[in-house]
């Protein structure tokens, strides 16, 4: 199982293939595990490499952490690895860490793609997504809370779900101690100021149907990075490469080839 140390944090990462190395970044409280259509598809054209973020997967949780923390756990993985310039894939909580990435380290980044992606946020995405909803989630459970936003979050929930139960069986999954302390990490963060460094060529996609990152979100981060363009899935929410793979999966070919 390979793993590398970052400040005394063990990290862990899947490492596949070979070629044009294409870097992927999960969302909140997954692990690389998420990506497994993606990596079949890509690992005969690529070297995939897929890191669980710290607090994640078979990565250490620490009992604290911050959205900086994993900026900075990516850097350090190209380095352990001797890489001077890769592709990045990031999902959600992991578009945010791929954002970080190309910023500040822009001559490490050739091509970025970010699914479902914001660049600030005072809270994390599903608090605002309780608050917005507050008459309908107040006096919930969070697990019955979290039930329910799922509705609220894809528009193809079947396929979400069979994808779901297909990465937990190959992850560690989070109490809800580090689910929470995963949360924390992705609050008061604010990406704005540092998106004009940005010179990979970048593409954003989210989901007409997402209410954790509605499109406008995503629309914001596509303005404020230099020539980046912008795309809405019609028949997404929060999981385009989930809900609708194969034109997902043609696109980020596309993009990452062209």
């Amino acid at each position: 199982m390979p793993i590398f140390t970052q400040n005394d944090i063990s990290l862990y990462y899947e490492d596949i293939g070979s070629g044009q190395p294409l870097l992927l970044f999960h969302g909140l409280t997954s692990s690389s595990a998420m990506f497994y259509r993606e990596i079949g598809f890509f690992r005969t054209k690529r070297r995939i490499i897929a890191l669980d973020s710290r607090g994640h997967g078979h990565s250490a949780k620490p009992g604290a952490y911050t959205l900086d923390d994993h900026i900075e756990d990516a850097a350090a993985l190209l380095d352990h690895l001797g890489l001077e310039s890769v592709d990045v894939i990031g999902v959600s909580m992991g578009s945010y860490i791929a954002q970080g990435l190309a910023a500040r380290r822009p001559e490490r980044v050739r091509k970025l793609l970010l699914v479902a992606t914001k660049s600030h946020g005072e809270q994390s995405s599903m608090a605002e997504l309780f608050d917005r909803h507050a008459d309908e989630f107040n006096g919930l459970s969070i697990h019955d809370k979290l039930d329910k936003a799922q509705a609220y979050m894809f528009y193809r929930l079947s396929a979400v779900k069979k994808w779901q139960e297909k990465t937990a069986q190959n992850s560690p999954q989070l109490t809800l101690e580090q689910q929470g302390i995963a949360s924390n990490a992705l609050e008061r963060f604010d990406l704005r100021p540092e998106l004009a460094k940005i010179s990979a060529e970048t593409l954003v996609i989210s989901g007409r149907y997402d209410e954790l990152n509605p499109p406008d979100k995503g629309h914001e981060t596509a303005r404020l990075i230099p020539h980046a363009s912008f795309m809405e899935f019609k028949r997404s929410g929060h999981a385009p490469n989930v809900e609708q793979p194969r034109l997902f999966l043609g696109i980020a070919e596309n993009f990452l080839d062209d």
